[in-house]
């Protein structure tokens, strides 16, 4: 951890998500109810109302600041959840082999040739509207593809040699599985972690704004999909989707960031050299090609 917070990209993207944590936790007691009428409707930005007003009169920014804690909510429970089932049933299918790598290796290739999409859309049409929906849908449709990932990685560790030390030491197949195996791709698990969170935050705001969440709820989705209704684009009143937008767009630079420099410290092939040492290596390099190697003559 001290490693990670040494790293630029680290420091960058852990700030933009703690002050979006904060704002998240502390921001609905500072702009008062977002729901409630407060001007003009689609009123445009002003002192009185800093991202100025939605199509029924509600403060903007009070429900950019709102919507942020359901949104990152959603975003990282589904983001820790497809993770932890994915590596249990990867890891599992990577240690144990035979017959459970084949039945669980079948069940991932079936939810990944299913379209996500289209899928997510069906069950959250047929389910009660909500958060808690829009989270077991995104769990359910999302999970196969950290799966694959880990199922190998978790083959090249099988072959180990602390692992078959494990199996002759007596260790059942469920301790070899969470304490050998999966402690060494703490990396690998951060990693995906965060591009599932990534994935889950803009696939919420997405089913969301096609109204297949609970439109009476401030959500980010929610936000944009009321500036739809509004006609915001056509009556240019760019102020009710803009600060959203820029909101997940900000977030996902963010965890990105934070994906990179994780990376970064795991493998340190990926770091970048710095300029005045790499200008040294090659120019010692060339020296060593064209400096001509002196032989003592003997007499």
């Amino acid at each position: 951890m001290i490693a990670l917070w040494r790293h630029r990209r680290a420091r960058l993207g852990l700030g933009i998500l703690g002050a979006f944590a904060v704002l998240a936790v502390v921001g609905p007691w500072l702009v008062g109810d977002p729901t409630a009428p407060v001007a003009r409707p689609l009123s445009p930005p002003s002192w009185a109302h800093w991202l100025g007003t939605t199509g029924q009169g509600q403060d903007v920014l009070a429900q950019t600041i709102c919507g942020a804690r359901t949104s990152l909510a959603i975003g990282f429970v589904v983001g820790i959840s497809q993770v932890a089932i994915g590596a249990v049933i990867g890891a599992c299918a990577g240690v144990l082999r035979g017959w459970v790598d084949d039945v669980l290796s079948l069940l991932i290739n079936v939810f990944l040739i299913m379209p996500g999409l289209p899928l997510m859309v069906i069950i959250a049409a047929y389910l009660p509207t909500g958060a808690t929906t829009i989270a077991l849908v995104l769990i359910v449709t999302g999970w196969a593809w950290s799966a694959r990932v880990i199922r190998a990685q978790a083959l090249a560790i099988a072959g180990k040699d602390f692992v078959a030390a494990a199996r002759v030491a007596g260790e059942g197949r469920a301790r070899i599985v969470l304490v050998e195996v999966l402690p060494n791709m703490t990396s690998l698990l951060v990693s995906a972690c965060i591009g599932a969170t990534i994935y889950a935050i803009g696939a919420e705001v997405a089913l969301e704004f096609l109204g297949l969440g609970d439109v009476a709820a401030v959500t980010w989705g929610t936000n944009l999909y009321w500036a739809t209704n509004d006609s915001a684009l056509l009556t240019g009143a760019w102020w009710t989707f803009v600060p959203t937008g820029a909101c997940v767009a900000l977030v996902g630079f963010a965890l990105a960031l934070v994906n990179g420099a994780i990376d970064e410290v795991g493998n340190p092939r990926l770091r970048a050299e710095p300029v005045f040492e790499a200008a040294v290596r090659r120019a010692g390099r060339r020296g060593a090609v064209s400096t001509p190697v002196l032989r003592e003559e003997l007499p």
